[in-house]
C-alpha cells in the first residue's frame, strides 16, 4: 500500500515515518527517552509501516502511529508532538492523514480520563465517545472514542 505524502502548512509535509525517522521520532518524546520500551514499540510500529510523521524542514515535529488490530478496526495507539511544536496543529494535522490512511470504516483512539489536553484535542477532531476501560492505570480509567471515516 502507497503512503501519500500531504501537504501540511508552508514548509511541512506528513508522510509515512520510515526507519531512520525513529531517533528524531523519540527525540521529540519525553517519555520514550525515559521508558526503552516505548522506543522499542516505536521502532517496530515504523518497520510495520504503521508510522506517520509531521516534518517541518528536515526536522519531526510530531508523529502518530495507526494500527488495524483494534477488534479489526484502525486505532491510534500514540500521537506525540515535539514540545516546540505544541499547540500548532500538529496533532489535528496527524489524526487528519490517520483518518486518511485508515482501512476501516471506523477510527478509534484512546486517552486517560485524567488526560484533559488529549481529550479536548480528540474532541476537536470530531471523535465521539465509545466507552471506557478500567483497571489500566489506576484510578485512571482509559476512555475509547470513535470517528466515522471513508
Amino acid at each position: 500500500m502507497s503512503h501519500p505524502i500531504l501537504p501540511a502548512g508552508p514548509g511541512r509535509l506528513i508522510r509515512a515515518a520510515r526507519a531512520d525517522d525513529v531517533p528524531a521520532m523519540l527525540q521529540c518524546d519525553l517519555y520514550a527517552q525515559a521508558h526503552p520500551a516505548r522506543g522499542q514499540a516505536v521502532a517496530r510500529a515504523v518497520e510495520c509501516g504503521q508510522g506517520w510523521v509531521e516534518m517541518v524542514g528536515d526536522s519531526v515535529a510530531g508523529y502518530l502511529l495507526l494500527q488495524h488490530d483494534f477488534f479489526d478496526h484502525g486505532f491510534v495507539s500514540l500521537v506525540v508532538v515535539a514540545p516546540g511544536q505544541q499547540r500548532q496543529g500538529v496533532a489535528l494535522r496527524l489524526l487528519e492523514a490517520a483518518e486518511r490512511a485508515c482501512r476501516t470504516p471506523r477510527l478509534f483512539i484512546s486517552t486517560n480520563q485524567s488526560n484533559q489536553a488529549a481529550r479536548g484535542m480528540i474532541a476537536k477532531a470530531g471523535f465521539r465517545p465509545s466507552g471506557v476501560i478500567e483497571n489500566l492505570d489506576e484510578q485512571d480509567p482509559e476512555l475509547i472514542f470513535f470517528k466515522p471515516v471513508g
